[in-house]
């Protein structure tokens, strides 16, 4: 945990876009979730490719997990609040994603992996992120990294906590960072009425998903719980501001450097062209993935 000194303030927010409200769907073996980020929003928030939420206390919700399925050319990025997980793969890696941690998963040229809970009763709840891979590095070989709770930065302000899971946040640095598409992906939790100011280039695609209680932005726009906002790419802006409802508020602030590359998918494919996701599921189909 580390006490930071508060950046100045910030000269201009981003404020609300638009909120949207995410769609409740299954995915794997019956796991029920809710996604977020959908793909008629890949372009608008380039470089991510989709973002579910899942939470229950209910074991028939997520116990059948996601048995062995592939990805080609991009990254995932498991976060979980509560709750167990087992990740097994085709490389070889193995890890257990317990509370609080990270699982970060480049998929590359291939990979065909398995996620499966690793309790039998108990609340599940966290949030898995599809972060886009340039096409340079679409065809590069697959890499895993568990991130314990423990190794996660955290640092302290007046009325905030923020896990610092990738990018930088008042000068800590995150777990992880990526050249490419430079993301920045924080959980910030504020006492009621609280303030989180953080700084964002211009340049990035950003958007946050309120988890627990409400935000409410300088225009008076309030996000509750369960709602992602986009925010604006304003010209010139510097940041976003949050400020937590009389309830306090818990949210992720996710935001990346677009790719500005064609985005072509299949399923768990993503590639730039239509030639190269027929090529993928050939390859998968031909067992080279394995």
């Amino acid at each position: 945990m580390t006490a930071a000194t508060p950046v100045t303030s910030l000269r201009t927010p981003r404020q609300v876009e638009r909120l949207v409200q995410g769609r409740a769907t299954s995915d794997g073996a019956g796991v029920k979730l809710t996604r977020v980020l959908t793909q008629d929003l890949q372009r608008r928030l380039d470089p991510f490719l989709m973002l579910d939420a899942f939470g229950t206390d209910q074991a028939e919700d997520y116990i059948a997990g996601f048995p062995d399925h592939p990805h080609r050319g991009f990254e995932t990025v498991t976060y979980m609040l509560e709750g167990q997980m087992r990740h097994r793969d085709s490389a070889g890696h193995e890890g257990l994603l317990g509370p609080g941690g990270v699982q970060w998963m480049t998929a590359g040229r291939g990979v065909i992996h398995s996620e499966l809970p690793e309790q039998q009763e108990g609340r599940m709840e966290g949030f898995q992120l599809w972060l886009n891979l340039p096409g340079r590095d679409k065809m590069r070989d697959p890499w895993y990294r568990d991130i314990a709770s423990a190794e996660i930065p955290e640092l302290t302000l007046p009325g905030a906590t923020v896990r610092v899971i990738a990018g930088e946040s008042h000068g800590v640095s995150g777990a992880m960072q990526r050249e490419a598409t430079q993301p920045i992906y924080l959980d910030v939790h504020l006492d009621p009425g609280a303030s989180f100011e953080q700084a964002l280039p211009a340049t990035h695609n950003a958007f946050l998903y309120v988890y627990r209680g409400a935000l409410r932005f300088d225009t008076g726009c309030l996000v509750p719980s369960g709602r992602m906002a986009i925010l604006a790419n304003t010209p010139g802006s510097d940041g976003a501001r949050l400020t937590a409802s009389d309830d306090g508020a818990r949210a992720i602030l996710i935001a990346g450097q677009p790719l500005a590359e064609p985005i072509a998918q299949y399923g768990p494919f993503v590639m730039n062209t239509e030639g190269e996701l027929l090529q993928a599921v050939r390859d998968f189909q031909a067992g080279k993935f394995a």
